[in-house]
């Protein structure tokens, strides 16, 4: 039988983002669990479960996601994830879960079988907010950050106990990392609270790590931003979050952008807006303008009679998204100024222009006769 789309079975559309991607994996392992499906559904539930697992492995992986999206299942690997015969009874639903309930409980690090029993625990997410202009937006940037990072304790090597000292195996556990706790009718093996699933006891800590085998030191690490990123997009950078516990993997960074407020354009999209401002002559006469765009000064004609709020629109002139084939557009407002601070000489020409249009009549004001019938309408 031939695969279903992996967006399909996720009930998403191809343009979700990775938390939407989570949460419909969680909401769909969480309704396939097979505690919850048991008897004549529990093999229904399991090749449910097996095919939900499989997308989410997928899509959630940026390389794999891109390589599907591209190819579709030809571009991705069928025997990784739930191939090989990997089931309820491996390390298949261990993992899968480990996202799902470590989240819940572990504070984001998911809980897996380890080597001995052991429980091992994903690493903390971090998050860093990186601030760029619209000009870095568009083009793209090349960019470096600080970030924590943990590196082998050079005092004790890695070990956590203090040089000429040794680790204990914990006598609670018997170095499982795991206790069995009964809660009524039901078994429960949770990380044993003794040792915090290491199973192993120090009697006489490091000094310089405080028996943790690691210190915390920074990091430098290089970030490229595609060009056409926008604001509130992020960036995953694998395994540069906090390290995993017991020889679990490292959480990873997710590089939050903050696009800064522009003087003269606002995005929307792919497209850009600005105001620009246009005295009332060059309205009333017309004339050739310049106006700002990204890649340089572009001309607009005013035609004659130009009203305050006609909008041209310079195609090609915005910014080209991330996931674009074409850039979007410029789209300029005009803004008629009115002139302030006149002379004497000025008024008295004003004056006489206002009195020479009014005996013009109506065709010098292609709103003002529609106004005063509104106007009449509205009273009567």
């Amino acid at each position: 039988m031939s695969k279903r789309d992996y967006y399909e079975v996720l009930g998403l559309a191809k343009s979700a983002a990775d938390d939407e991607i989570k949460k419909a994996y969680r909401k769909l392992a969480m309704k396939f669990h097979p505690d919850r499906n048991q008897g004549e559904k529990a093999k229904e539930a399991e090749e449910k479960f097996k095919e939900v697992k499989e997308a989410y492995e997928m899509l959630s992986d940026s390389q794999k996601r891109a390589a599907y999206d591209q190819y579709g299942h030809a571009g991705v690997d069928p025997n990784r994830g739930m191939g090989g015969g990997e089931g309820f009874g491996g390390g298949g639903f261990a993992e899968a879960f480990g996202d799902i309930f470590g989240d819940m409980f572990n504070g984001g690090g998911g809980a897996r079988g380890g080597r001995g029993g052991r429980q091992v625990y994903r690493g903390n997410d971090l998050s860093y907010s990186m601030e760029i202009t619209l000009e870095e937006a568009a083009k793209g940037k090349d960019a470096q950050i600080r970030i924590p990072s943990w590196d082998s304790c050079d005092t004790c090597h890695g070990n956590g106990a203090k040089p000429g000292t040794s680790t204990k195996t914990c006598t609670t556990c018997n170095g499982m990392g795991t206790v069995q706790m009964r809660q009524g009718f039901f078994s429960v093996q949770q990380s044993c609270p003794h040792c915090r699933g290491t199973g192993k006891i120090i009697p006489e800590p490091c000094t310089s790590c405080g028996g943790q085998g690691k210190v915390k030191r920074q990091k430098t690490l290089e970030v490229k931003i595609p060009a056409g990123i926008d604001d509130g997009m992020r960036i995953r950078s694998t395994g540069n979050g906090e390290p995993g516990t017991n020889g679990g993997p490292a959480g990873d960074l997710y590089i939050e952008i903050r696009v800064k407020d522009h003087e003269i354009f606002e995005r929307d999209g792919d497209d850009l807006h600005c105001n620009v401002p246009v005295s009332f002559i060059t309205a009333a006469l017309g004339g050739e303008i310049e106006v700002p765009t990204l890649q340089g000064k572009a001309a607009i004609d005013i035609p004659e009679g130009t009203q305050a709020g006609k909008q041209f629109r310079l195609r090609g002139k915005g910014l080209k998204g991330v996931r674009s084939s074409y850039p979007g557009d410029l789209y300029c407002h005009i803004v008629v100024e009115t002139p302030v601070k006149l002379t004497e000489h000025q008024r008295k020409l004003l004056k006489e222009l206002d009195e020479s249009l009014k005996k013009g009549g109506a065709k010098h004001s292609p709103s003002g006769e529609s106004w005063t019938d509104r106007l009449k309408n509205f009273f009567s």
